[in-house]
């Protein structure tokens, strides 16, 4: 076994051992619309330099508990959020999108800093991983006991 340097942080063991496992990880589509792939035709491919540039390195990783997106190409910058504080899902799915098999997924969140979350540019079949997280959002509420409550305010 080998020791770090005292006081050295070590790293976290695999999310699988912690109960926690991975429902999506990947990238946006570099071309995620009929519209972008026409826009990188008729620029003979310069347009892809742009969508590579504004999809700035994000990376998106889903799991039973969190869901967690790295923004950055050259500095990096983390979100978390925790399943149990999405309130609600959209999913946008362009006619453009649709053709290039690619969605959108919204969250809104209870979360104060990131009250909208939103997963563009998926290359998978964002209802089938609208399904999963709902399922996965139900069971990490219910794990840590919290409930929602609606209330109309009175006029």
């Amino acid at each position: 076994m080998t020791q770090g340097h005292p006081g050295a942080i070590q790293p976290a063991a695999p999310a699988a051992l912690a109960g926690e496992t991975v429902l999506f990880e990947g990238q946006p589509a570099l071309v995620h619309s009929l519209g972008a792939m026409l826009l990188a035709i008729f620029t003979l491919g310069i347009a892809v330099l742009f969508f590579w540039f504004k999809r700035g390195g994000i990376t998106y990783r889903v799991t039973t508990q969190r869901i967690v997106v790295d923004k950055g190409i050259l500095s990096k910058k983390m979100e978390q959020l925790d399943l149990y504080r999405i309130n609600d899902f959209t999913i946008e799915r362009p006619f453009g999108q649709r053709i290039m098999g690619t969605g959108n997924l919204r969250l809104t969140t209870f979360d104060k800093s990131t009250p909208i979350v939103e997963l563009s540019g998926l290359k998978t079949d964002v209802v089938q991983l609208y399904e999963t997280l709902r399922v996965a959002v139900e069971a990490s509420k219910q794990h840590r006991g919290v409930r929602m409550i609606d209330y109309e305010q009175g006029s």
